[in-house]
């Protein structure tokens, strides 16, 4: 390795994690919070059965999971404005990976409400729980223990997604580091270099996974020891 590939390496680091900091992890989160509010109503509709709106979801979640991420971000960034919608960058990136990562949180959100026991329901609407009440206060925090490790590797696997957003001008990580190839010639180290700090970023979020869901599980053991004694 050269004294000039290095050079370039050490001082291209900053430049590209920077924005990963600013704009990859921030458009992460927001997408995320998008994808997890959209996912549980759409769950909610299917497992309420109310007729017509369930219908509804299925044909969103068969859309958004059968049609390519990057499609879909090319007719919101670029379709959208023929029709007169015009949607800056970073939140029709925002709107795309939301929405797209809704039907994959919506079915584990399902499968996750539908791993409850009814005679929970059952019994938490026998002593005179109302059905949101049922659902906030019994489903819902059992629910969401189930479907945590599956969303949080849907969150993992919207980190790497992220370099998508670098198709629609958004200055991302990827970005940067492409920009820097273009005027370096040295696409293979600063690829790589982008893949190392994905690979951390990813790293870091798979440690917090590991750590909440020891969390989950001491307060689900603390909650049955209580109720024991």
């Amino acid at each position: 390795m050269t004294d000039r590939l290095i050079n370039i390496l050490l001082t291209s680091f900053t430049k590209i994690l920077i924005p990963g900091i600013k704009v990859t992890i921030p458009l992460t989160i927001i997408s995320f919070a998008v994808s997890l509010v959209l996912g549980l109503l759409l769950a909610l509709v299917q497992v309420a059965g109310v007729r017509g709106l369930k219908q509804l979801a299925f044909i969103y979640i068969w859309i958004f999971r059968g049609t390519p991420l990057l499609v879909q971000l090319f007719i919101i960034f670029f379709g959208l404005p023929g029709l007169g919608i015009m949607i800056n960058a970073f939140p029709a990136a925002v709107l795309a990976f939301g929405l797209n990562l809704a039907a994959y949180n919506a079915e584990v959100f399902r499968s996750a409400i539908e791993a409850i026991p009814k005679g929970q329901t059952e019994a938490a609407l026998m002593v005179g729980l109302t059905r949101p009440q049922t659902y906030r206060r019994v489903v819902m925090p059992q629910a969401f223990k189930i479907a945590f490790p599956s969303l949080f590797n849907n969150l993992i696997s919207l980190l790497k997604d992220t370099s998508l957003a670098s198709s629609i001008t958004v200055i991302e990580l990827f970005t940067v580091s492409q920009q820097i190839a273009s005027r370096t010639y040295e696409p293979f180290a600063l690829y790589c270099e982008a893949a190392l700090i994905y690979l951390i970023f990813s790293t870091a979020l798979t440690w917090l996974q590991t750590w909440l869901e020891k969390k989950f599980v001491w307060s689900s053991r603390s909650a049955h020891y209580a109720s024991e004694s």
